[in-house]
């Protein structure tokens, strides 16, 4: 009988040499660390058949991916990690409910529940159809580089205010109770322009004009530049369609002329502005002109081109009405 040659035998022993390398191996370890509890959690009723949760975001080791809602132990709905807030509908009027809210990391680990929070919706008021008055002498401050406190003066009702809803330019970010008048905004990103308004809401899901506008400006983060959002911006109505803005531009590094801004109209980018030759200085003035009929509402802002190419931070916002 023929032996095999120990040549032939030696790829054999590599892939049993290999073999027992991979196998042995010690994998990665998991994440198996819980994102903690969330806090902060309040449940405000902002109708008869509604409620409006918040809390403060949970901390994880890696990320938080997601947040879980549950009414005394069911859940109601899941949210992504960006959001912490939300509002519960499809409940029963003159009703009490207790929420928790659990975070979730990416691997799975779920959080302890909050601490339990309960809320009584009110009664139902179905022929109500009057809406609240607007909230009047808006106020805020900037608290630091990434909060912000805001006052105003109790609306009316025919009924009862349930609820004041913040708007941060056309989203709602918050909810307080109808028997406050202040409201503290958290998670604000620093050296940034924003534009609040107040609506106020009774039970049968009216809800009031907004309030006038209040601006603020965050903090810059240490060792930011400076800001470069355009500042003073007024947008004003004349007949015909016609639409003027004026506005201060950015003050840049050097001192270099600003000689393009983009237009916002509705959150959506509708022109370049560009001068061609050197810049106005001081107030800035562009003027155009809309199709839509007399009563359209138009949300504005603008940013700058900086010397560098980028494009700044966004103004404040302003709404204007077709004349």
């Amino acid at each position: 009988m023929r032996r095999p040659s120990p040549l032939a035998a030696a790829p054999v022993c590599v892939a049993a040499l290999l073999l027992s390398a991979c196998t042995s191996a010690t994998p990665q370890d998991k994440d198996t660390g819980r994102p903690s509890a969330p806090t902060g959690v309040t449940a405000q009723a902002g109708s008869a058949t509604s409620v409006h949760v918040m809390w403060q975001p949970a901390v994880d080791d890696t990320a938080v991916t997601g947040y879980d809602v549950y009414e005394r132990g069911r859940k109601v709905t899941t949210l992504p990690g960006t959001r912490t807030m939300v509002d519960v509908d499809r409940l029963a009027p003159s009703t009490a409910y207790t929420f928790t809210v659990r975070a979730r990391d990416a691997a799975g680990n779920v959080s302890e529940p909050s601490a339990p929070v309960p809320v009584t919706t009110p009664a139902p008021t179905p022929d109500d159809r009057t809406a609240p008055s607007r909230p009047s002498g808006l106020r805020g401050t900037a608290d630091g580089s990434r909060a912000a406190t805001l006052t105003w003066r109790p609306a009316s009702d025919d009924r009862a205010v349930t609820a004041y809803d913040v708007y941060q330019e056309d989203s709602r970010i918050h909810s307080v109770a109808g028997t406050a008048t202040t409201a503290r905004l958290t998670g604000l990103r620093p050296g940034t322009v924003y534009t609040f308004t107040v609506r106020a809401r009774d039970a049968a899901e009216n809800s009031s004009p907004d309030s006038d506008a209040v601006d603020l400006t965050t903090a810059p983060a240490p060792g930011a530049g400076p800001v470069t959002a355009p500042t003073d911006l007024a947008a004003t109505p004349l007949k015909g369609g016609e639409i003027r803005l004026t506005w201060t531009p950015p003050r840049t590094d050097g001192g270099a002329p600003v000689k393009e801004h983009q237009l916002y109209l509705n959150g959506r980018f509708a022109t370049t502005i560009v001068w061609g030759a050197e810049p106005p200085p001081g107030t800035a003035t562009y003027t155009f002109t809309v199709t839509d009929p007399p009563g359209t509402r138009y949300s504005v802002k603008l940013r700058a081109k900086l010397p560098d190419g980028t494009w700044g931070d966004f103004s404040a916002q302003r709404t204007v009405t077709v004349a």
